[in-house]
């Protein structure tokens, strides 16, 4: 199953910036910063990464993985990690745009596009060699099939991939290549997001609650079957609307328009959204029931209220506190490489069957021990998985640092280095 509504995909070590916002929106000081103008300590003085954002990243990747492991629509509700990823990666771009806007776009894409290529290689070489021929796929037949596989190169359309190759005996299922690539629409919609920020960010400066608002007035076009866009712009368009909401909250937080509204209100206003949501949905379920990312409305309206309420109470941490603390190297881990785990996640799900299938052929296989594999089969695909992700940060997540200008990194979970390292170019 793959969760079409991933990465953002901003590494860890971004340099924290701050920016006074261009429309007179007042941004109310952090309890800790000193009102003087000696700070308190140096650790106030010291600018460092929202280890509260930090968090929120690394949960929405888990989140990920879990919801295409086992397939729960619930989890779409319990926790909308694309509406969290995208508004997290919108206020990157707010805070970066502080420099010309076409040097931040050409940053953006450089860091994007050699961990996908790393990617294409692997999976086109697979379906490849399992017969695929792009050229004679009646869903991507001739001239346009072999022009969509650029796509794989730069994601400005959804790539071409099989969605039935080899046999249901194979070594793995025979849906295994749309599995794989299926998320890769997440590519193509942050590739839309970069490049539309430096116009959206000028709207919001100049008509914030017009530009905040107009994405869940055009999901309510385009998302609901009033007006009916077909094939892969109809997706991208649908895309676009259901998390431009969220992509202009991280601009809103960044710029600091969240912490002028009194808590009290936001809250209230953002319930309502919430609850419309889910009503929605009741009505409008898909083919896996209360699963949002088949309820367009839905999604949009649930996923604005929730970051809003999570941006809202963003306690603006420098370290993770108390018991969090002990996560602080995997938190650290898993944003130094969001890309690399995003790309990989489905493919190395796939990976566990084959493996843990292995143990049926082991001889002293009882028929109690089948059955006890067969009924946590799940959960071995969920343990298994992790240490096959670590494998693939090992291999490939280097490349993210080579795209970002960066020293390769092995594993980059912040021991022994000190937090917020030296900048990077571009």
């Amino acid at each position: 199953m793959t969760e079409r509504h991933t990465a953002a995909t901003t590494p860890y070590d971004e340099t924290n910036e701050t920016t006074t916002p261009s429309y007179g929106v007042p941004q109310q000081p952090a309890p800790e910063e000193a009102t003087t103008a000696e700070p308190r300590s140096p650790r106030a003085a010291k600018p460092g990464r929202d280890r509260y954002l930090d968090l929120l990243r690394s949960i929405a990747l888990v989140r990920v993985v879990v919801y295409h492991l086992f397939g729960w629509a619930w989890l779409t509700v319990l926790f909308p990690s694309m509406g969290v990823m995208f508004a997290l990666a919108g206020s990157l771009m707010a805070r970066s745009l502080k420099r010309p806007a076409l040097g931040v776009i050409r940053g953006r894409i450089r860091r994007l596009l050699p961990p996908l290529w790393a990617f294409s290689v692997v999976a086109l070489v697979l379906m490849f060699f399992a017969g695929w021929q792009p050229a004679k796929d009646p869903d991507h037949g001739g001239t346009w099939g072999l022009v969509e596989l650029l796509n794989y190169l730069i994601p400005i359309g959804t790539p071409p991939y099989p969605w039935s190759i080899g046999s249901k005996s194979g070594l793995l299922e025979n849906t295994w290549a749309s599995q794989a690539a299926g998320p890769l629409w997440y590519l193509r919609a942050y590739l839309w997001f970069v490049i539309a920020s430096p116009l959206l960010l000028w709207a919001f400066r100049r008509f914030p609650w017009p530009t905040l608002l107009a994405p869940l007035a055009l999901t309510a076009v385009v998302g609901t079957g009033v007006v009916d866009i077909p094939g892969e712009t109809g997706n991208a368009v649908t895309d676009f609307a259901v998390y431009g909401g969220c992509w202009v909250l991280g601009f809103a937080h960044h710029e600091g328009l969240l912490k002028r509204i009194p808590r009290y209100l936001a809250v209230s206003c953002a319930v309502p959204l919430m609850a419309f949501g889910i009503w929605w949905a009741s009505g409008h379920k898909g083919p896996d029931g209360w699963d949002l990312n088949d309820i367009p409305l839905a999604q949009a309206m649930w996923s604005f209220g929730f970051v809003v309420i999570l941006l809202q109470y963003s306690p603006s941490w420098q370290e993770l506190p108390g018991r969090l603390a002990k996560w602080d190297r995997l938190v650290t881990l898993s944003n130094n490489r969001a890309v690399t785990i995003y790309l990989w996640h489905n493919l190395l799900i796939m990976a566990t069957v084959p493996l843990i299938d292995r143990l049926y052929e082991l001889p002293f296989m009882t028929d109690g021990m089948v059955s006890a594999l067969d009924t946590t089969y799940n959960l071995w695909m969920f343990i298994l998985v992790w240490p096959l992700i670590g494998l693939t940060i090992l291999a490939l997540g280097w490349i993210e640092d080579v795209a970002a200008k960066r020293s390769p990194r092995l594993w980059p979970d912040g021991h022994g280095a000190k937090r917020g390292g030296g900048r990077r170019r571009g």
